[in-house]
């Protein structure tokens, strides 16, 4: 009896040890599957987590590049990018419009003046024709009247728009034309504004030139275009950048070369009436 029992208990063992195998061995499969999936998983999510990082840091530099732009360069200091990062669309104005011919057509050309007419006659010499009046010489064109000064830029004006107008302004009453290029956020052209604003200085102002504020802290490229026109320097510009035209539209002076007066009324009025 005991042997049976003591064959009986090691063939017990044997039992449990030959279903123990096989559970663990499915356990360990079961545990290789899982890690091999979840692998699988992690490769199919990488291209989308690049690119996800890739935008991320595109983003993180282009908010640097602003902040470099305004708020890490010297105080009242703008870079100004060259000429072929951006380019503003020109469109020919009304009068040129006008003026030309529409493709496919001619200009139409003045024909002879009827013959029965006063002009005709008087060109021919017919007796008892009524003589042309004599034309009258005209006036002198008067000042224009400066218009009431006010400080700060206009982010949304049309630069170009504003200098063709003074322009022609200056051509009909010998003025100058003042330039004044800045930023709402420049400390500079907050001084140089509230100078400007003083009555005797503004008077001066008034009296010869046609001002005009043009806005480049807003990365305007049309407004850059129209600073690299008028001042060739380049590179970073100190504001206000204050550039003096004559009535023809040629530079006078420029104050990104020659460097800024001193942003009170006794510099700014020797400024002005230096190049009035």
């Amino acid at each position: 009896m005991t042997s049976r029992a003591h064959r009986s208990a090691r063939h017990g063992r044997r039992t449990r040890r030959a279903v123990r195998i096989p559970v663990i061995a499915g356990a360990v499969a079961t545990v290789a599957a899982l890690g091999a999936a979840w692998a699988g998983t992690q490769a199919l999510q990488s291209p989308a987590s690049s690119a996800s990082a890739s935008s991320a840091a595109a983003s993180s530099a282009g908010t640097k590049s602003e902040a470099l732009a305004e708020g890490e360069l010297p105080p009242g200091t703008v870079v100004v990018p060259p000429a072929g990062a951006a380019s503003a669309s020109a469109e020919p104005s009304a009068s040129s419009a006008s003026a030309s011919p529409a493709p496919g057509q001619s200009a139409p050309s003045a024909g002879p003046a009827p013959a029965g007419s006063k002009s005709a006659a008087a060109g021919r010499g017919a007796t008892g024709a009524t003589p042309a009046a004599k034309p009258k010489q005209a006036a002198p064109a008067p000042k224009t009247a400066a218009k009431a000064f006010a400080p700060g830029y206009d982010s949304s004006a049309d630069g170009q728009q504003a200098l063709d107008a003074a322009l022609r302004a200056a051509a009909a009453d010998g003025k100058q034309v003042l330039l004044d290029f800045g930023a709402n956020w420049c400390g500079n052209c907050k001084a140089a504004d509230k100078v400007f604003g003083q009555t005797a200085t503004n008077a001066l102002l008034g009296d010869s030139y046609h001002l005009v504020k043009i806005d480049i802290g807003s990365q305007s490229s049309a407004n850059f275009s129209i600073l690299r026109k008028y001042s060739t320097g380049g590179g970073s510009y100190k504001m206000p950048v204050l550039i003096v035209l004559s009535p023809s539209g040629s530079v006078r002076t420029d104050t990104h070369q020659t460097g800024n007066p001193a942003m009170t009324a006794d510099g700014l009025g020797a400024f002005l009436r230096q190049w009035s």
